[in-house]
């Protein structure tokens, strides 16, 4: 008798006790987790990347009484001797003069370019995270849409802030651009000719880019952001809400401090002034553009001539068709969803079946491989160089990866995810293998099989005492049918 109450007594004793301080950052990270029900990392990702976009806003404008967005030509004299006496841009002056002698401009000036990748990178992670769960149909395909429509607006944004500094890669980007438009059919160098004012790279571009990077993209993501916003449903309309601080927003905000203390990123002052025509050797782009990157440098050089017009398939299929395709198959993917994943046949030929997700999270897995592919072939030549290869072994290997690698990750991922469904079907059906073998009377063995939901429950925080009452006879049954 004193022995149950014992038992009986620990059970109704709860949790140990916390302390407060420990009570305290365990409900913030709780409702940090928690403020979309749903899906609770998709609306973490989802405020990361809006609180990225306000530090870059924040940042941006104490950059702003600083930079001269002019490609007038100068002689420089500053802190930085190494540069003494080059003739630059006076928007690369100014630059360098934030970063050397305002004090912690190059700490706002690096965490400026943190905030812009973080950005894209929170992006991309709610976008991974909501295909994967299957939220991008009904209700939450308007959701879906606005951030598949960020994902390139952030890519523009950020890629506009690297032309601004008019350094070698700022130089580099600019004849990236100007060999994409060339490559337009017909209307390729009045394009040119409107953008830059005149024969690139022009006076105009970084004046004229200036204003798109710092109002109109801006405008435009913002809006997108304030569109993405749900109000919290958890609690009665007529009773009003405490607002509280979210957690990740001095979270977010400290990461990027931190990043831009420790982790250099875009020194301006080792690559140079910008030079029409060169690139500093071993420049790559930041990370969420290096797939066009690598497309453009693993794509063979073809070129053909359509009524005595030259079409340069060489930069126009991956500078242009590519993008343009990943990104509208993004967009229209949730009205082929149901079709891929069985609930709708083509054409109404056949009865509805059952929902297969097998086909969503492969081809997921096959979009991902294809950008990964392309993204480290834009370091195809850094890759030669420290493995001692061959670069156009190198560039071949990406030609063939990019085109046999999403195909072969499609299978795979599908077999494997049939193969996972099955072994649930089975546990479900016949229990889980648990390794035990018990002899019956008439001499024969077999083996003994755990009820799945004997399994899940155990899995669970406070089901301890459920997995042990009854174990015995579920076990006894399930080898019985076995035998």
């Amino acid at each position: 008798m004193a022995h149950h109450n014992a038992i009986d007594t620990q059970r109704n004793a709860g949790p140990p006790l916390m302390s407060p301080p420990a009570r305290q950052w365990r409900r913030r990270v709780r409702d940090a987790l928690r403020r979309d029900p749903g899906d609770r990392w998709a609306s973490v990702f989802g405020r990361i990347a809006g609180y990225s976009f306000a530090v870059a806003a924040v940042t941006g404008i104490l950059l702003l009484p600083f930079f001269r967005p002019s490609m007038a030509a100068l002689e420089y004299h500053g802190s930085y001797a190494k540069l003494d006496g080059l003739p630059m841009s006076q928007a690369y002056q100014s630059v360098l003069a934030t970063s050397f002698d305002v004090r912690g401009g190059l700490l706002i000036r690096q965490v400026h370019h943190w905030s812009a990748d973080v950005f894209v990178a929170a992006v991309c992670l709610r976008l991974l995270r909501t295909f994967f769960r299957g939220r991008i149909q009904g209700r939450a395909l308007p959701d879906w849409l606005i951030w598949v429509t960020l994902l390139p607006l952030g890519m523009l944004v950020a890629y506009t802030g690297t032309i601004l500094p008019g350094d070698m890669l700022s130089a580099g980007s600019l004849s990236v651009i100007t060999g994409v438009l060339l490559s337009v059919p017909l209307i390729g160098t009045h394009l040119v000719f409107a953008i830059f004012g005149g024969a690139p790279p022009g006076q105009h571009i970084i004046g004229r880019d200036y204003w798109v990077h710092i109002t109109v993209l801006p405008a435009l993501a913002a809006a997108l952001l304030l569109l993405s916003l749900r109000p919290s449903r958890s609690r009665p309309p007529g009773r009003p809400r405490r607002q509280r601080l979210d957690p990740l927003l001095p979270f977010t905000g400290a990461v990027l401090v931190l990043l831009a203390t420790f982790a250099q990123i875009n020194p301006v002052w080792l690559l140079g002034p910008s030079q029409p025509g060169n690139i500093s050797s071993g420049a790559t782009p930041d990370w969420y553009m290096g797939f066009l990157d690598g497309a453009l440098r693993i794509m063979p050089a073809w070129a053909v001539s359509v009524a005595g017009h030259p079409l340069d398939l060489g930069v126009l299929i991956p500078g242009l068709v590519v993008p343009a395709l990943f990104f509208t198959s993004l967009t229209v993917y949730p009205l082929a969803d149901r079709w891929l994943a069985g609930e709708r046949p083509p054409g109404r030929l056949l009865p509805p079946g059952p929902a297969d997700p097998a086909n969503r999270i492969a081809a997921g897995v096959a979009g991902v491989t294809f950008y990964g592919l392309l993204w480290a072939a834009s370091a195809n030549d850094q890759i030669a160089y420290h493995l001692q290869l061959d670069l156009y072994a190198v560039t071949w290997a990406f030609r063939v990866l990019v085109l046999a690698g999403p195909a072969l990750a499609f299978f795979i991922t599908r077999d494997a995810c049939h193969a996972l469904a099955g072994r649930r079907r089975d546990e479900k059906l016949h229990g889980r293998e648990t390794g035990r073998i018990v002899m019956s009377p008439q001499g024969g063995y077999a083996e003994i099989r755990e009820p799945a939901r004997q399994a899940l429950a155990g899995s669970l925080p406070g089901s301890g005492r459920a997995s042990r009452d009854g174990s015995g006879k579920e076990d006894q049954r399930h080898g019985q049918v076995e035998r």
